[in-house]
Protein backbone atom coordinates (compact mmCIF):
# COMPACT_ATOMS: atom_id res chain seq x y z
CA UNK A 1 0.00 0.00 0.00
CA UNK A 2 1.29 3.42 -0.98
CA UNK A 3 1.31 5.92 1.84
CA UNK A 4 -0.54 9.15 1.02
CA UNK A 5 1.12 12.48 1.52
CA UNK A 6 -0.63 15.71 2.60
CA UNK A 7 -0.37 18.62 0.20
CA UNK A 8 -1.80 22.12 0.19
CA UNK A 9 -1.93 24.18 -2.97
CA UNK A 10 -3.84 27.08 -4.38
CA UNK A 11 -5.73 26.45 -7.61
CA UNK A 12 -7.41 29.37 -9.34
CA UNK A 13 -7.38 31.35 -6.12
CA UNK A 14 -8.86 28.64 -3.86
CA UNK A 15 -6.73 26.69 -1.41
CA UNK A 16 -7.03 22.91 -1.27
CA UNK A 17 -5.57 20.50 1.25
CA UNK A 18 -5.61 16.83 0.30
CA UNK A 19 -3.89 13.57 1.10
CA UNK A 20 -2.68 12.06 -2.16
CA UNK A 21 -0.45 9.31 -3.41
CA UNK A 22 3.02 10.69 -4.23
CA UNK A 23 2.81 9.27 -7.77
CA UNK A 24 -0.42 11.14 -8.66
CA UNK A 25 0.00 13.40 -11.67
CA UNK A 26 -1.09 17.02 -11.47
CA UNK A 27 -3.41 16.44 -14.46
CA UNK A 28 -5.21 13.67 -12.60
CA UNK A 29 -5.41 15.74 -9.41
CA UNK A 30 -6.90 18.71 -11.27
CA UNK A 31 -9.32 16.72 -13.41
CA UNK A 32 -10.40 13.93 -11.06
CA UNK A 33 -9.97 15.35 -7.57
CA UNK A 34 -10.97 18.95 -8.26
CA UNK A 35 -13.22 18.46 -11.31
CA UNK A 36 -11.30 21.02 -13.38
CA UNK A 37 -11.52 19.31 -16.74
CA UNK A 38 -10.27 22.26 -18.78
CA UNK A 39 -6.76 20.86 -18.39
CA UNK A 40 -6.73 18.38 -21.26
CA UNK A 41 -4.78 15.13 -21.43
CA UNK A 42 -3.55 13.89 -24.78
CA UNK A 43 0.01 12.62 -25.22
CA UNK A 44 0.96 12.25 -21.53
CA UNK A 45 4.59 12.87 -22.55
CA UNK A 46 4.67 16.70 -22.42
CA UNK A 47 4.86 16.97 -26.20
CA UNK A 48 1.46 18.35 -27.20
CA UNK A 49 0.93 21.10 -24.60
CA UNK A 50 -2.78 20.36 -24.09
CA UNK A 51 -2.19 19.98 -20.35
CA UNK A 52 -0.34 23.29 -19.93
CA UNK A 53 -1.19 25.19 -16.76
CA UNK A 54 0.49 28.06 -14.96
CA UNK A 55 2.56 27.02 -11.97
CA UNK A 56 3.46 30.13 -9.98
CA UNK A 57 2.83 32.10 -13.17
CA UNK A 58 5.07 30.01 -15.42
CA UNK A 59 3.71 27.57 -17.96
CA UNK A 60 4.18 23.93 -17.02
CA UNK A 61 3.08 20.58 -18.40
CA UNK A 62 0.69 19.17 -15.82
CA UNK A 63 1.11 15.66 -17.28
CA UNK A 64 4.82 15.76 -16.37
CA UNK A 65 4.33 17.22 -12.91
CA UNK A 66 3.43 15.24 -9.84
CA UNK A 67 0.77 16.84 -7.69
CA UNK A 68 3.16 16.74 -4.71
CA UNK A 69 5.50 19.00 -6.70
CA UNK A 70 2.77 21.65 -6.62
CA UNK A 71 2.60 21.53 -2.81
CA UNK A 72 2.65 25.10 -1.48
CA UNK A 73 2.42 26.58 -4.96
CA UNK A 74 -0.16 28.43 -7.04
CA UNK A 75 -1.72 26.65 -10.02
CA UNK A 76 -3.82 28.46 -12.59
CA UNK A 77 -5.88 26.42 -15.03
CA UNK A 78 -7.95 27.70 -17.94
CA UNK A 79 -10.92 27.86 -15.56
CA UNK A 80 -9.05 30.52 -13.57
CA UNK A 81 -8.18 32.70 -16.56
CA UNK A 82 -11.52 34.45 -16.92
CA UNK A 83 -14.83 35.02 -15.24
CA UNK A 84 -18.20 33.44 -15.88
CA UNK A 85 -20.09 35.78 -18.15
CA UNK A 86 -17.05 37.91 -19.05
CA UNK A 87 -14.24 36.91 -21.36
CA UNK A 88 -10.65 37.74 -20.46
CA UNK A 89 -8.61 39.84 -22.91
CA UNK A 90 -7.04 36.70 -24.39
CA UNK A 91 -10.34 34.83 -24.61
CA UNK A 92 -11.91 37.82 -26.39
CA UNK A 93 -9.04 37.97 -28.89
CA UNK A 94 -9.22 34.21 -29.50
CA UNK A 95 -12.95 34.63 -30.20
CA UNK A 96 -12.46 37.68 -32.38
CA UNK A 97 -9.74 36.09 -34.51
CA UNK A 98 -11.30 32.61 -34.68
CA UNK A 99 -8.20 31.23 -32.97
CA UNK A 100 -9.76 27.89 -32.16
CA UNK A 101 -11.55 25.20 -34.04
CA UNK A 102 -11.93 21.95 -32.16
CA UNK A 103 -10.86 23.65 -28.92
CA UNK A 104 -8.74 20.78 -27.62
CA UNK A 105 -5.46 22.72 -27.61
CA UNK A 106 -7.08 25.99 -26.52
CA UNK A 107 -6.63 25.68 -22.73
CA UNK A 108 -2.91 25.00 -23.15
CA UNK A 109 -2.58 27.76 -25.74
CA UNK A 110 -4.31 30.21 -23.41
CA UNK A 111 -2.02 29.23 -20.51
CA UNK A 112 1.07 29.75 -22.65
CA UNK A 113 -0.33 33.01 -24.05
CA UNK A 114 -1.02 34.21 -20.49
CA UNK A 115 2.65 33.75 -19.74
CA UNK A 116 3.55 35.67 -22.93
CA UNK A 117 1.31 38.55 -21.84
CA UNK A 118 2.99 38.70 -18.43
CA UNK A 119 6.18 39.94 -20.09
CA UNK A 120 6.59 43.68 -20.38
CA UNK A 121 8.16 43.63 -23.84
CA UNK A 122 6.53 43.64 -27.27
CA UNK A 123 7.10 40.54 -29.39
CA UNK A 124 7.15 40.01 -33.12
CA UNK A 125 4.90 37.42 -34.71
CA UNK A 126 7.96 35.16 -35.08
CA UNK A 127 8.69 35.46 -31.35
CA UNK A 128 5.06 34.69 -30.50
CA UNK A 129 5.22 31.62 -32.76
CA UNK A 130 8.38 30.51 -30.99
CA UNK A 131 6.78 30.98 -27.57
CA UNK A 132 3.73 28.95 -28.65
CA UNK A 133 5.77 26.27 -30.43
CA UNK A 134 5.43 23.79 -27.58
CA UNK A 135 1.66 23.69 -28.01
CA UNK A 136 0.43 21.58 -30.90
CA UNK A 137 -2.69 22.54 -32.83
CA UNK A 138 -3.86 20.27 -35.60
CA UNK A 139 -6.72 22.49 -36.79
CA UNK A 140 -5.80 26.15 -37.08
CA UNK A 141 -2.40 26.47 -38.70
CA UNK A 142 -1.57 28.91 -35.86
CA UNK A 143 -2.11 32.07 -37.94
CA UNK A 144 -5.28 33.11 -36.09
CA UNK A 145 -3.77 32.17 -32.72
CA UNK A 146 -0.70 34.34 -33.40
CA UNK A 147 -2.97 37.22 -34.47
CA UNK A 148 -5.03 36.89 -31.30
CA UNK A 149 -1.99 36.82 -29.02
CA UNK A 150 -0.36 39.69 -30.92
CA UNK A 151 -3.42 41.91 -30.58
CA UNK A 152 -3.86 41.04 -26.90
CA UNK A 153 -0.20 41.81 -26.27
CA UNK A 154 -0.50 45.13 -28.10
CA UNK A 155 -3.52 46.10 -26.01
CA UNK A 156 -1.86 44.93 -22.82
CA UNK A 157 1.19 47.04 -23.56
CA UNK A 158 -0.93 49.98 -24.71
CA UNK A 159 0.43 50.14 -28.21
CA UNK A 160 -0.95 49.58 -31.68
CA UNK A 161 1.72 47.18 -32.95
CA UNK A 162 4.02 44.52 -31.57
CA UNK A 163 6.83 45.34 -33.92
CA UNK A 164 5.96 42.66 -36.45
CA UNK A 165 6.14 43.31 -40.15
CA UNK A 166 2.92 43.16 -42.19
CA UNK A 167 2.04 39.57 -43.06
CA UNK A 168 4.92 38.32 -40.90
CA UNK A 169 4.48 34.78 -40.00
Amino acid sequence: MIRKRPITLTVNGSTYARDIEPRRLLTDFLREDLGLTGTHVECEHGVCGACTVLLDGTSARACLCLAVQADGREVTTVEGMGEIGALSLLQEKFRKHHALQCGFCTPGMLATAHEILSDEAPLTDAEIREALSGNLCRCTGYEHIVRAVSEALSERLGSTATGSAPNAG
